[in-house]
Order: C-alpha cells, then structure tokens, then sequence
C-alpha cells in the first residue's frame, strides 16, 4: 500500500463509503493519518453507534448538514458520492480542505500501484458491463474483482488487497469528485438524461462521466496491451459508444489524434447506423467492436480481429446487451484476457437480477423482471429485446418527470398493452391517451394502483406465447425501499400466481 502521509483528513458522509472511509483513517491514525473527523449528516441509532465504536484520541464526528469543524483546516477531504457539488456540507468541506476526492479516487490512490483498473459507466449497461468484465478476466485466470456501484465498496475491497484488477462501476456521483483518476481501461456506454436534479444540468452529467478520458492520459500505470505511449510505456484504452450521439461526439474528437496525440488508444462499439458497423470500413478507425454480417461478435484492437462467436449463443437478451457484451470483451481483451477464455466466458453468463431478468411464466406468458429499468432510455432498451413477441409492459412508481414522449412512440411500436401504476400512473396514463391518435389498432390502456394490481391487469390482457414486461421507467420509491425489493416482490407474485396455475 502507499505510504504517503495523509494529514488531518475529512469524512463528508456516513453512508457505506463514508463508513469504509471513516473505518479505514480511523486505523491509520498514529502512522499515516495524524487525526480524522467525519461529518455524518443526519443522524441514526446506526450512525451513532458506528462513530461511537470507532472512538480513539484523534477521532471526532459531528452530526447535521453543518457538521464541518468551523475555522479548522484539513489536508484532505473524502466526500460520499450521494452528497451533490452543490449541498452545503460539500461547500464547507471544499473550502475548508487542501483537496477534496472522492472514495473512489481514494480508494485508487491507495491501491497497489501493480494494480490496473477498469472503470466502466454510463446512463443504462453499467452494471452488466462490469459484471461481465469481471467475469471474462477471471475465466482468463485473471484475479479481477466487481467494485462500486455493483457491491463492495472500492476502499474495502483496496483495504484487503483483495485483486490484481477492479473492474469498477462508477456512477455519475463518483466520478463528479474525481480529481487524477485514471483508470488503465475507461469504457463510456451511452449517455442519457438522468439524475439532472443532482447534477443541476444534462451538460454536468455528461461532463462528469466524459471527464474520465481527460484523465487517462495521465494514468500512473501502464499495464495494459494496446497502443504505445510515451517512453515505449504502453498507453490506456477508452472503449466507446459510438452508438450514441453524446460518445460519438468525443469519438469524432478523437479520430484525426494518433495514440501519442491522444495520450490513448479507444475502441469505438459499433457507429452512428448501429452496433452492426464497423468503424474501421466507416472512417478508418485503428480499432472497432461490432457485430458482423453474419451475427457474429468482432473485437478489432491492434491489428488482430477477435471472432468471440455468434451473438445467439449469448444467455444475455436484446441488442444492447451485444453492446455491452462488446463493451465488456474489449475492455477484458485490452487487459490481455485469451479470446478464447473471453468467447466461453461470453457465453456462460447470465443476465443479472433485475435486469430483463426472465422469472416465469403464468399461463404460457412469460413474466420479465427489469425493475433496474428506470428511466426511459432503458425501457426503450427493454421494449426492443423480444423481436416478434407482443409485449404487455408495466409501467410506474415513483415519477421522474422525464420527457414520456419516446416512451410512448416505442411502447406503441413494440406492445400491445401498456398498464401504468403508481405514483407516476395517471401522468403516464395522459401521455397515452394524448398520443391515441397514433396508437396501432387494438393497442390496450390500463390504469392500476400498485404494482401488484398492474401485474393482475397485465396478465388479464396478455395471451399465452406474450411476454409481460415489467420495465417502470420510474424509481421505486413510492411503494419499495429500492428497485431491488421491487423487483424481488414481482418475482415472489409471479411464482405465486404461476403456481395457482
């Protein structure tokens, strides 16, 4: 581990990174860290007595959104990624801090500096992505661990020593405190509006995530196979969707750059048509990810092809897990993962839970659970993932006040019902019945309470060989703790029902 001296450091937060933060300063007291004071936020019977068990000569807290120490000084301060740019406490550890990070970019700073990093994000596929990232190295013997978003948190996973390689899902909220993080492999899926009420604006979100291919080029380690930088070190790569409008826009930056100029190599996942084009053929990219001719999975990085099989063997469902499934092998390949390992490993990974994850049928419909699909660019995603099968789609909870008119066009082109719930019902309801007009025939509204009556009313309209999609398009919060216990509550009533016969 690093032995920099760390100071006088500052915990903003006490959610589970804050936690890992506070847990890991708090054991370096005496060496590394002369002493640590955590602003907890609002205060619990939990959060109490974390600090409380964590009390040593050196160690103080204070609850409440003025928590941060007036008139003293800090070396560093760490902050949570739920607490926004803009919150006072975050001001007042700012300007009372020498620098401010995240846990994420702590967390790499005090990684073994033998250790690469893969930092994987975007609005919808991040947690696919990494998952099966991880995955693809680790069935190329490579000792990789998920981190992040996904599950353990950065710090406690970099505090055991626990990989070779953290594969890491950063959010936007992580990656809008990052200072120097420079992972050895960034991949950007695509970008859409989401979490505007904590960025403030699309153009601080989109900057957030994008932020990180400013940062690669001064990566402090070089361990990845791809192209050449400075010195004969070898350079980081950036895997990007140029799919989307927003990534391809970084990705027309970068095109007239060689390697040197850019400070890295990238790898553009599919073009402006669609994960079916070759980027190489449309303008002459180095390399490319794309699906070919015949369905099949091409990753193009340094002048080898890499034919990873055909997309149907794939336990993933729709074309932006394709997407993802590229994103993920051309990440793992840059690392030095064997194509053939990447290939089986493609093949033998299944779809996470929440996540178009099939959970049964009722009556020869079979019930989908996407409850992680809440926002509309990922139901969009959703929609189009069972060509040829008419949809029943559940749609609802807690309202984001996103634009419902492409939700609406896609729902009208891909099913035959949709059954909106919750909070957020009767809006989406009206969007619906303002399109009418544009509705295909016999394309059926229903309006339902909760999500369990929504999933009565779709099966009610589903015929057998139909599949209901559960796929909100809204957060959880108005009838579930979190789109997982929504998620895991459908799947509890489709068994039942399904067992009711």
């Amino acid at each position: 581990m690093p032995a920099e001296t760390l100071g006088n450091v500052l915990v903003l937060g006490l959610g589970k990174s804050g936690q890992a933060v506070a847990r890991y300063c708090a054991a370096l007291i005496g060496t590394r860290v002369t002493s640590v004071f955590v602003a907890a936020g609002q205060e619990s019977p939990a959060s109490r007595e974390f600090l409380e068990s964590h009390a040593r000569d050196g160690f103080a807290y204070a609850f409440g959104d003025d928590g941060v120490p007036v008139g003293e000084q800090f070396d560093l301060c760490i902050a949570s990624p739920g607490i926004p740019y803009w919150h006072q406490l975050y001001q007042d550890g700012l300007h009372a801090s020498a620098k401010l990070v995240g846990e994420l970019e702590f967390a790499w700073n005090e990684s073994d500096p033998a250790s690469l990093w893969i930092a994987i994000t975007g609005t919808n596929g991040k947690t696919t992505t990494t998952a099966l990232c991880a995955h693809l190295l680790r069935e190329s013997g490579i000792d990789a661990l998920a981190v992040g978003n996904i599950g353990d948190v950065c710090l406690d996973a970099v505090a055991q020593n626990a990989a070779s390689v953290y594969v890491v899902e950063a959010s936007s909220y992580q990656l809008a405190s990052t200072c120097d993080f420079a992972p050895d492999v960034a991949v950007i899926l695509s970008i859409t509006p989401d979490h505007i009420h904590w960025h403030k604006t699309l153009e601080a979100y989109r900057d957030a995530k994008l932020g990180l291919l400013e940062r690669l080029t001064s990566s402090r380690r070089h361990g990845v196979q791809s192209g050449q930088g400075e010195e004969g070190m070898r350079a980081a790569v950036a895997v990007l969707s140029a799919t989307d409008e927003v990534v391809r826009a970084k990705v027309r930056e970068l095109r007239p750059l060689s390697v040197e100029q850019a400070g890295f190599d990238y790898v553009p996942l599919g073009t402006k048509d669609g994960i079916c084009g070759d980027m190489r053929a449309r303008c002459g990219a180095r390399n490319a990810a794309f699906l070919d001719a015949n369905k099949h999975l091409k990753v193009a990085l340094q002048g080898v092809e890499h034919d990873l099989g055909p997309a149907s063997e794939l336990r993933l469902v729709g074309e932006h897990n394709v997407e993802n499934a590229l994103a993920a092998a051309s990440a793992a390949l840059a690392l030095g993962a064997d194509a053939r390992s990447v290939v089986r490993g493609l093949q033998g990974f299944a779809p996470l839970e929440h996540r178009i994850e099939p959970c049964g049928e009722v009556a020869g419909v079979l019930c989908v659970n996407d409850s992680k699909g809440t926002n509309v660019d990922s139901v969009l995603k959703a929609l189009a993932a069972f060509p040829g099968k008419s949809i029943v789609v559940l749609l609802g909870g807690e309202d984001k006040g996103t634009d419902l008119d492409p939700l609406v066009e896609a729902t009208h082109q891909h099913a035959s019902a949709a059954v909106c719930f919750g909070e957020a019902g009767e809006r989406f309801v009206a969007a619906f019945e303002d399109a009418a007009a544009t509705a295909p025939a016999g394309f059926a509204l229903s309006r339902a309470a909760c999500m369990e009556d929504a999933l009565d009313a779709g099966l009610a309209l589903a015929r057998p060989g139909d599949v209901l999609l559960l796929s909100p398009a809204c957060a959880s919060f108005d009838e579930f703790r979190n789109f997982e216990e929504r998620g895991r509550v459908f799947k509890q009533l489709v068994a039942a029902r399904g067992e009711r016969g």
